[in-house]
């Protein structure tokens, strides 16, 4: 299991992309009873100052058109005023890119704006992703008065090499000071983001990154494995032969490392890459995971009505010029196949008799009969009338996925 991807709709939208496995919506058969009610907004803010040498989404280096981006993101708003059918929006995100590089009066419009067309009276979480060293006490005093309430701080590791190695803008100390910002700033939920899986930086280094991580006190953590894409910097070097992945026992001694660290900590293993306090799950992210509506604003950004995927031209340029989005009507396979790739990606995984009232009998029994093989590893578990992947054997949970997905 190695993933890079900081958001879940980055990284539901890769794993869809890769698999051809499509999206949840509903089926006809009362599938709208396993959704959510609740709807989240995610506005994709696709600037940065220096591209890092594991991304390959889109992003742009065109901070210059910054505003004309935010009012093309304000129309969007408004054209797509009906798109959640209603639905009380329980969750805003600004995913990136870089969102730090927004102007705050610039993220409280947009914030403002979408309250104004949609029902944003009951919001739970309202989360902005960061660079450190953007996190200045100015910065943060600003953000505060917009509705942020939550920070996702990409510090990916406290070791000053192995940000060198990854392009990064910050150094390890920026990244400290940034937490301990935060928290004299008023924010009381922070997520930080960290790479593991780097070649040459595991062991020692990664556990150091890990323990300065936990003497930070944020509520989240996100640990990612590094995975290296083609158009990427590093994707480029390994292509000459000078950069190569992890062995696959390295991979599970540091995921087994993160685990066993974090855990012992406190904090809750409940998605592949995610660990929290108790009542400090990413809300916006579990929408994801459990099928809720959201609509995505932005160029790149991805949607879902509960039938259909949306999503918006990949292009700075083209977006501000009024693209029309693509979309896609998803077939009973996708919706099938992704049930399983998000849920079982989750700590509670499936329920057999929730599967069985939305996909039928016939397709349940045949989870039960092709998982066996890993249940009888302990890859996998069938506990109370769920199929999950525990914890501590969630980097085979792609694996397992995959063993149960309809082609």
């Amino acid at each position: 299991m190695r993933k890079r991807a900081k958001h879940p709709e980055k990284t539901d939208r890769a794993e869809t992309d890769r698999r051809k496995s499509g999206g949840n919506g509903n089926r006809i058969r009362n599938f709208s009873l396993s959704l959510i009610v609740m709807a989240g907004l995610y506005f994709h803010i696709p600037f940065c100052k220096r591209v890092c040498a594991y991304c390959d989404f889109y992003k742009s280096v065109e901070l210059d058109r910054m505003e004309p981006l935010a009012e093309a993101m304000r129309r969007e708003l408004e054209a797509r005023r009906d798109y959640l059918g209603g639905e009380p929006v329980r969750t805003r995100y600004f995913g990136g890119g870089t969102p730090s590089l927004c102007p705050p009066e610039t993220i409280g419009g947009l914030l403002a704006r979408a309250a104004e067309l949609f029902d944003c009276s009951a919001v739970e979480e309202t989360t902005l992703e960061a660079n450190p060293d953007d996190l200045t006490p100015a910065y943060l005093e600003a953000l505060r008065r917009t509705g942020i309430d939550r920070l996702s701080i990409g510090i990916q590791s406290f070791d000053d090499a192995c940000l060198k190695l990854m392009n990064r803008r910050h150094t390890a100390a920026q990244a400290a000071e940034s937490v301990r910002r935060a928290r004299e700033a008023g924010f009381g939920n922070l997520t930080i983001d960290l790479i593991f899986g780097v070649p040459g930086f595991g062991g020692d280094t990664l556990r150091r990154s890990l323990d300065t991580a936990l003497a930070l006190g944020p509520e989240h953590i996100s640990a990612y494995h590094l995975t290296i894409e083609p158009a990427t910097a590093f994707g480029r070097r390994a292509a000459r032969g000078d950069f190569a992945p992890v062995e696959e026992e390295v991979s599970e001694a540091e995921f087994g490392l993160v685990h066993d660290t974090l855990t012992a900590a406190g904090y809750e293993h409940y998605e592949v890459s995610n660990f929290a306090r108790p009542g400090f799950r990413a809300r916006h992210n579990a929408a994801y995971w459990h099928g809720a509506k959201y609509l995505g604003i932005g160029p790149a950004a991805h949607s879902f009505d509960g039938r259909e995927r949306h999503w918006n031209v990949a292009s700075v340029t083209q977006y501000i010029g009024g693209a029309e989005p693509g979309s896609e009507t998803l077939s009973e396979r996708d919706r099938f196949n992704e049930y399983l790739l998000t849920r079982l990606r989750t700590a509670e995984g499936i329920g057999l008799a929730e599967t069985e009232a939305l996909f039928g009998a016939e397709r349940t029994a045949r989870i039960v009969r092709e998982v066996r093989p890993w249940t009888e590893t302990g890859a996998a578990e069938i506990r109370g009338g769920r199929l999950a992947v525990p914890p501590r054997r969630m980097l085979l949970s792609d694996a397992v996925i995959e063993t149960l997905f309809e082609t």
